[in-house]
């Protein structure tokens, strides 16, 4: 059964940061906590104080307003965009125009930390290489769905921490929802399979789109969705062959090299970053009519 989660929605009347952290966590939503650390001197807010900014711009809670407050906003953006931490120092003796008439000076310190949902991994097939993508992935953070057709092979014994068990994917990609914060790894059975899957996923807003193959499969199905059609931009975005080229033989290693190129997506940290990815592929299909 597939469960599709509704958008976050804040609640006005919510007035408990934590409690607001928990709902906006539970439904997707993003935020960033600013945290005040410390503060020297005539400061508007005390230690400990909190704002939670969301994404849509609203806020919940408050680190003294002023000038700081109206920094803190403008640097959630950028602390959402990259998913990292960010300790911060205002000098208000700097600014005290900025701050409308009030009396302030000295330092204060902050934190600013990222509050955003878990990367959903889409992993199509449950043989013995995605049961080792699913178990490092998992490790790596990441919400872990698994898709397979052989009920065999798909049971909460092999995949205990999985998100959710899902088959047969014929009648499960209709139902999906994807969005920015999804990765899709396809590694079933067979070809056919694998091409069919891989026509959905490229037509999804997915950041990552990833296929096992060698690079004749890869041209092969490359090939075939060209002729039916498909932009070549959109095959252009996938990762096939998947993962990083660090030389993996067994289906750990392969496990290893494609989980750390989701993780290499999912931090932005792909520049020197050698991948597997055809460009040859990528260059022949330009050629299909």
């Amino acid at each position: 059964m597939v469960v599709v989660e509704g958008a976050w929605m804040s609640n006005p009347e919510r007035t408990d940061i934590y409690e607001e952290i928990v709902a906006l966590r539970r439904a997707g939503g993003r935020a960033v906590l600013a945290t005040v650390l410390s503060g020297r001197g005539s400061v508007p807010s005390v230690a400990s104080s909190k704002l939670l900014i969301r994404q849509d711009g609203t806020t919940l809670g408050s680190v003294g307003g002023g000038f700081v407050e109206t920094e803190v906003c403008r640097l959630a953006a950028e602390i959402l965009r990259e998913e990292r931490p960010r300790k911060v120092t205002f000098d208000l003796n700097q600014h005290p125009a900025a701050d409308r008439g009030m009396v302030c000076g000295g330092t204060m310190e902050l934190y600013l930390e990222p509050i955003v949902p878990s990367p959903a991994l889409y992993l199509f097939g449950a043989g013995q290489t995605p049961l080792s993508v699913y178990r490092i992935a998992h490790l790596a953070g990441f919400e872990v769905t698994v898709v397979e057709d052989n009920p065999q092979q798909l049971n909460e014994e092999r995949f205990p921490a999985a998100k959710r068990l899902v088959g047969p994917a014929a009648m499960f990609l209709p139902q999906m929802t994807i969005d920015g914060n999804s990765y899709i790894v396809i590694m079933t059975r067979g070809h056919s399979e694998d091409m069919a899957i891989l026509r959905w996923a490229i037509q999804t807003t997915a950041c990552y789109t990833g296929m096992i193959g060698s690079q004749r499969k890869v041209l092969s199905i490359f090939k075939q969705l060209r002729t039916e059609g498909i932009d070549g931009d959109l095959l252009e975005r996938v990762h096939a062959p998947i993962g990083l080229a660090i030389g993996a033989l067994s289906p750990e290693e392969i496990a290893v090299s494609v989980v750390a190129e989701l993780i290499s997506v999912r931090r932005n940290r792909q520049d020197g970053v050698q991948h597997l990815k055809s460009k040859k592929a990528v260059e022949i299909l330009r050629c299909v009519s």
